[in-house]
């Protein structure tokens, strides 16, 4: 895994706040190492829910993942004493992703998106947890996490779990270029493991913030490719002298897709302004090729 940054850091600070990220945002993040903190909303958010919380557990209820054991053993009641050794075996028993580690980009876009849901004040966690998130984050700490473990319509746990790993100082992590575990990277770091009590275990996996990352880099990286596509297409239909009929409103508007019609637009207007495009008066069409260039954009009008 190469931890060479591919950008210069654009030094944006991010505040997350209510859920409200964008796919810039998490771009900016994972790629151009933007510093992240959190609204004073989202923590006071927090607090109220980790204080509903304590009021359960210190009220001795019965709820499911707090004050007892989960899956089959839901019926098992949780003394407090015993919360903070379930927590912790509950992160160890899903911590079992294999095969290579995700990009750091990945990571980091996963570090953004667990954040970005605790802040929004529903998990019953602490402040203190977000906030070591956000210091691994900015400190630029990338747990490892193998590629292969997510169970989808469960959520990540299992990826999920090798990043809540490196935040109370176990696993592994690649700091400063070098693979460690996570102890040593925090150490490092100079940020102090967190010690996971009542709930913050089960809010730290249950999630599909991994997959959310992966598929927000990819969507990003796809609409990119889209517009090169154009810009080289329009290039093209120049180079060639070619006839934009091909590309006109009425004839795209036949089809019924959105992409279609965005794709034809765009190098009308890219080409707008050409002196070659159409000067070879003696063509009466384009090479089949040319025009197909006007429904390049037929999968991103089916995703959009």
């Amino acid at each position: 895994m190469s931890l060479v940054k591919r950008v210069q850091r654009n030094g944006k600070l991010l505040t997350v706040n209510d859920g409200d990220l964008n796919i810039d945002d998490i771009v900016g993040v994972a790629r151009q190492y933007s510093p992240v903190s959190i609204a004073s909303e989202a923590l006071q958010r927090i607090v109220r829910s980790r204080a509903m919380l304590e009021k359960l557990v210190a009220e001795e209820k019965v709820v499911y993942g707090i004050t007892t054991g989960f899956g089959r053993f839901s019926d098992v009641i949780i003394s407090r004493k015993d919360a903070i050794e379930l927590q912790r075996n509950l992160i160890a028993s899903h911590a079992a992703a294999v095969g290579e580690p995700l990009p750091e980009e990945m990571v980091r876009a996963a570090l953004l998106l667990r954040i970005n849901a605790l802040a929004r004040g529903y998990s019953g966690v602490r402040p203190l947890l977000v906030e070591r998130l956000i210091d691994i984050l900015n400190r630029e700490i990338t747990p490892v996490i193998p590629e292969q473990g997510s169970l989808g319509a469960s959520g990540d746990l299992a990826p999920l779990a090798h990043l809540a790993l490196v935040l109370t100082g176990q696993g592994e992590a690649f700091y400063q270029g070098r693979r460690m575990s996570g102890e040593e990277a925090m150490a490092a770091a100079g940020i102090e493991p967190v010690t996971l009590v009542e709930k913050e275990g089960l809010a730290l996996i249950n999630g599909t913030q991994v997959m959310t990352a992966i598929g927000s880099l990819a969507y990003y990286d796809s609409i990119n490719i889209l517009k090169a596509s154009l810009i080289t297409a329009a290039l093209s239909l120049e180079a060639l002298l070619a006839i934009p009929d091909a590309f006109d409103p009425l004839i795209a508007g036949v089809r019924p897709y959105r992409g279609h019609h965005y794709s034809a637009a765009t190098i009308l207007r890219l080409v707008e302004d050409s002196r070659l495009i159409g000067s070879d008066r003696s063509k009466v069409q384009d090479a089949y090729k040319l025009a197909l260039h006007s429904s390049g954009a037929w999968s991103y009008a089916r995703c959009s």
